[in-house]
C-alpha cells in the first residue's frame, strides 16, 4: 500500500501546535472549595474553563440534557452523515435550544448523547433482533452519563422514536431526587400528496401482489417522509411514547408531536428548560411527578388514543425505574374496560389523520380535556409545570393555544378539531372500541395481546364479536411468512403462525412487515396472524403477539402444525377473547381436549432460536425473564436477578461436591 498517498492529504497538516495559552481569566474558586470539595469538582472547573466556558458564569445549577442525537447536518439542514432515522436528525436544534435557554436563566448545561436505532430500517433484517433489547442498553447508558455529572440539580431528556425514547423516559424516571423535562421529538409532516408512512411500509408487498407498480413505489416511496425531523406521523410507539411522556407530566402539555422543525416544535425546548430550572427552584423532583396515579393516567390515556401494545412493555419499564408497581395486565384490562377510544388518527382510524393534525387539534391536553368529566383521570397528579393536571386543563379548555391551533387545523386542512379528539358520547356513535384485548386460551395459557379496536370493522359482527375459524399456516422464521405472502401462496381463510420469534428467539422482534402487508395487499383481512412476536405500534388487523409462554420457553404455540384447525374468537365490546387449537377440520375437539393433545405433541422441528442471533440479545433475553419477562415489561430487575445467578452459583457448587 502506498502509505504517504494514503496519510497525507496536503501540506497543511505539518502546520500543528505543540503547546497553547490556555484560557485566561480565574476560576470561581473559595479557600473552603479547596479544603472541601473532591478534586473531581476543581477539576471540573478546569475543564469547563478549557472547552470555553465564561468562568464568571460557572457557579450556576448544572443541568444534564441528554439526547437520541444522530447523524450531522450542516448549517442548512442538508445531511453530511445521515441518522438511521429521521426522529433523532433533527434533534440537535431542540438541544440548542433548550441549552441556551439554559445558560440564558444562569444555568450551566450540559449535553450529552446515545442515539438510538430504527425499527423501520431494521423491519425484516437481523438488525431487529437489537430493537427491544436496545431500550435496556440505552437507559442503562443514560443512566451512567447522567451520573457522571454528579453536582448536576436538573436532567432533561430529548428523544423521539420507538426504543430510544422509552430509554430516555426510564432515564429520567430513574433519577428520582432531580427535576426531570422530557422533550418530545414531535412527528414528521406527512405528504401533501402521496401515502403515509404506514401504507408505504407496504410497497414491497403490494408490488409482488401486482397491487402497486414500480413507478408508483418509487415515487411513493420517496416522498412519503415529507420533513427530514420526527417520527412517523401514525399512532405507532414513537407518537404513543410521546402522548405517554405528557400524561405521565414528564413532557409539558401541548408538546407531544409538534411537527419537527417548526417554531412551536422548538419552543418547546425552550419551555422545557425554563421548566425544569423552575421546578429546581420550587423543591420539586421526579418523583412527586411520576406516581401511581400519573403512571394510570397514562395508560387511561393510551386507551384514548388507541396506542401501541409496545406501550405494555414501555410504560412498566418506567415504572421500575421510578420505584413505583409495576402495572400488570389486570391493570390495563381495567383500565381499558372503562376508557373508550376517542381519536381517530392514523393507523386506527375510521378516518386516517396523521399525528400532525391530532397535534393542531390539541394533542394530548384535548385528549385529557375530553376526558375530565369522564372520571377516569387524576385530575390532583402534578405535572412538570409544577401544578396539578386539573389546573392544566382549566387553563387549556380557554386557552389561546387551543383556539389559534385548532383555527389552524381548519384553515389549511379543512378539518374540525372535534373529528379527530372526540368526547366519549361522539366517539361511541361513530363506532370507536376500546384499544386492547387480552386472549388467552390453549394456544396462549399466559395470555397474548391484540389491539381489537384496529380489527377490520367488516369481520366484526353485530354483535361486536371477531371469530375466526380456519387452518394455521406455521412459519418457524418471520421471513418465510413475508415471503408466502409476497408469492401468494396463504389464502384468504388461512391463520398464520409464526413461532419462535419471542425473546429467546429473535429478541421479540416485531413483525410489521407482515401486519403491514395484511393489511394493504386486497385480501389481507381475510387473514389472522398469531405469533409470540410483537408487533409494530401501526400495526392493525387480527394480528395477535405476545403469546406466552413463548415458543422457545416451551409454550403451546410451539407445538402447532400446518393445517390444525384454531379459533380465534375476540369481543371488541366486553374485551374478552380466546384463541384455541381445536384438533383437525376432519375431526374438531374441544378446547380443553385441544390442550391435551398439545401437551402431548413435540415442538415443531424446525424452530431454534435464529442463527444470528447477537449473544447481547441472548443476555437480555435471560435477565428479562428472571425478571418477570415481557408482562412485567422486559426491565432488569437487579435483586431478583442477583437472587437467581447466587441460587444457581450454589446450586451448581453442590452439584459439583456430589461428584
Amino acid at each position: 500500500m502506498m502509505y504517504d498517498a494514503l496519510l497525507d492529504s496536503d501540506e497543511s497538516i505539518y502546520s500543528i501546535r505543540s503547546n497553547a495559552p490556555g484560557p485566561q481569566g480565574r476560576l470561581p474558586l473559595s479557600q473552603q472549595m479547596l479544603r472541601d470539595r473532591p478534586s473531581g469538582d476543581i477539576f471540573g472547573l478546569t475543564q469547563s474553563a478549557g472547552m470555553g466556558w465564561d468562568t464568571a458564569n460557572m457557579l450556576g445549577p448544572q443541568v444534564m440534557i441528554v439526547s437520541t442525537m444522530g447523524g450531522v447536518r450542516n448549517p442548512d439542514g442538508s445531511p453530511v452523515a445521515l441518522g438511521l432515522h429521521s426522529g433523532h436528525f433533527e434533534l440537535e436544534t431542540q438541544v440548542r435550544a433548550a441549552a441556551e435557554q439554559v445558560a440564558k436563566l444562569g444555568g450551566m448545561p450540559f449535553a450529552t448523547f446515545v442515539s438510538d436505532q430504527c425499527d423501520g430500517r431494521s423491519q425484516g433484517t437481523e438488525g431487529m433482533f437489537d430493537s427491544l433489547p436496545y431500550r435496556n442498553d440505552g437507559s442503562q447508558t443514560m443512566r451512567r452519563l447522567i451520573r457522571s455529572l454528579p453536582r448536576r440539580r436538573a436532567i432533561l431528556g430529548v428523544a423521539t422514536c420507538d426504543k430510544g425514547l422509552p430509554a430516555t423516559m426510564m432515564a429520567l424516571a430513574s433519577q428520582r431526587e432531580y427535576p426531570t423535562v422530557l422533550i418530545p421529538g414531535g412527528s414528521t409532516l406527512p405528504p401533501t400528496e402521496g401515502e403515509d408512512l404506514a401504507a408505504i411500509q407496504s410497497i414491497g408487498a403490494r408490488f409482488s401482489n401486482n397491487e402497486l407498480t414500480l413507478d408508483d413505489a418509487a415515487t411513493l416511496g420517496c416522498r412519503a417522509c415529507a420533513s427530514p425531523g420526527g417520527g412517523c406521523h401514525f399512532m405507532g410507539t414513537a407518537a404513543t411514547s410521546q402522548v405517554v411522556a405528557e400524561a405521565l407530566g414528564l413532557a409539558l402539555p401541548h408538546t407531544a408531536l409538534a411537527p419537527s422543525g417548526e417554531p412551536v416544535w422548538v419552543d418547546g425546548a425552550r419551555a422545557a428548560a425554563r421548566a425544569v430550572l423552575a421546578m429546581h427552584a420550587r423543591g420539586l423532583t421526579t418523583s412527586d411527578i411520576l406516581t401511581d396515579k400519573s403512571v394510570e393516567n397514562a395508560m387511561v390515556v393510551h386507551a384514548a388514543v388507541g396506542g401501541s401494545t409496545n406501550l405494555l412493555l414501555h410504560v412498566p419499564a418506567i415504572a421500575h425505574q421510578a420505584g413505583l408497581r409495576r402495572p400488570t395486565v389486570e391493570d390495563w384490562q381495567r383500565v381499558n374496560a372503562r376508557v373508550p377510544r376517542i381519536v381517530s388518527v392514523l393507523p386506527n382510524g375510521p378516518v386516517m389523520h396523521p399525528t400532525a393534525h391530532m397535534f393542531l387539534a390539541g394533542g394530548v391536553p384535548e385528549v385529557m380535556l375530553r376526558l375530565r368529566d369522564f372520571g377516569v383521570l387524576h385530575l390532583d397528579a402534578l405535572t412538570a409545570t409544577g401544578d396539578p393536571l386539573g389546573d392544566v386543563l382549566e387553563w387549556w379548555e380557554t386557552s389561546e393555544r387551543r383556539i389559534r391551533f385548532q383555527e389552524t387545523l381548519r384553515a389549511q386542512e379543512g378539518k374540525v378539531a372535534e373529528d379527530i379528539v372526540m368526547s366519549p358520547k361522539t366517539a361511541a356513535s361513530r363506532g370507536l372500541t376500546s384499544t386492547v384485548t387480552f386472549p388467552t386460551g390453549n394456544i396462549a395459557p399466559e395470555g397474548s395481546v391484540v389491539k381489537s379496536t384496529a380489527i377490520d370493522p367488516s369481520r366484526i359482527g353485530a354483535d361486536g364479536v371477531f371469530l375466526h375459524n380456519g387452518p394455521a399456516r406455521v412459519f418457524t422464521a418471520e421471513a418465510d411468512a413475508i415471503a408466502a405472502i409476497k408469492t401468494q401462496s396463504v389464502k384468504p381463510g388461512d391463520i398464520m403462525v409464526i413461532l419462535g420469534g419471542g425473546p429467546r428467539g429473535t429478541g421479540m422482534e416485531e413483525t410489521f412487515q407482515v401486519t403491514n402487508a395484511l393489511k394493504y395487499v386486497s385480501y389481507g383481512k381475510q387473514i389472522s396472524l398469531i405469533t409470540d412476536a410483537r408487533f409494530s405500534g401501526v400495526s392493525t388487523g387480527a394480528c395477535i403477539g405476545h403469546v406466552g409462554p413463548e415458543a422457545l420457553a416451551g409454550g403451546p404455540i410451539s407445538k402447532l402444525r400446518d393445517g390444525d384447525l384454531i379459533e380465534i374468537r375476540i369481543d371488541t365490546r366486553s374485551l374478552v377473547g380466546s384463541i384455541d387449537f381445536l384438533g383437525g377440520s376432519d375431526a374438531p375437539v374441544t378446547a380443553d381436549e385441544g390442550a391435551a393433545i398439545l401437551a402431548a405433541r413435540n415442538p415443531h422441528p424446525q424452530m431454534r432460536p435464529h442463527p444470528l442471533l447477537p449473544d447481547d440479545t441472548r443476555l437480555w433475553a435471560a435477565l428479562q425473564a428472571v425478571s418477570g419477562g415481557m408482562w412485567g415489561g422486559s426491565v432488569y430487575d437487579v435483586d431478583r436477578i442477583v437472587e437467581v445467578l447466587d441460587a444457581g452459583s450454589r446450586a451448581l457448587k453442590g452439584a459439583a461436591t456430589t461428584q
